[in-house]
């Protein structure tokens, strides 16, 4: 296989899972208090991981590769029951794709701003979010970083058109 289909497989796979953890609120005609849309979602998932990890190495966790501080500003959401207090909350959420996204959901609708000055908060804002912080993201971003991310929302692009 290509890289490029490798890539596309893998932001496939991630968009699948973020839309079948969708929240049930749409289900009921209310809106969706998620701001990260589900291609935006695995669009950051390709260019800050590949997609790839479900451990912690260093002081990230996961596909997002979320750091304690960022889990606990995304809401210390958990799963299996875990109180947020319980030692294994942190990484297990984190290296959980479903419990992961609702953390990257929380710390957006928390820190949700124009990074880049064109007047819209969008998914280039949350990228910029993602990877510089709540209070950083005007600064300059990683090339490849960006790169990557550009790539998988062309990709995307390409083939919803």
């Amino acid at each position: 296989m290509t890289s490029a289909v490798l890539k596309f497989s893998a932001i496939f796979i991630i968009v699948c899972l973020c839309l079948c953890a969708a929240d049930v609120s749409e289900l009921a005609g209310t809106p969706n208090p998620n701001p990260v849309t589900e291609v935006c979602l695995g669009c950051i998932c390709q260019a800050v991981s590949g997609c790839k990890g479900t451990h912690c190495e260093g002081d990230h966790c996961g596909l997002f590769h979320i750091t304690w501080p960022y889990w606990a500003d995304g809401g210390k959401n958990t799963i299996n029951n875990l109180s947020p207090e319980d030692p294994q909350a942190y990484p297990t959420c984190a290296n959980d794709p479903y419990c992961a996204a609702r953390t990257v959901q929380g710390y957006m609708a928390k820190y949700a701003q124009d990074c880049n000055g064109d007047g819209q908060i969008n998914c280039y804002d949350y990228m910029a979010i993602h990877k510089k912080g709540g209070f950083g993201c005007k600064g300059d971003l990683p090339y490849e970083y960006v790169n990557v991310f550009n790539q998988c929302v062309a990709a995307v692009a390409a083939y919803q058109g």
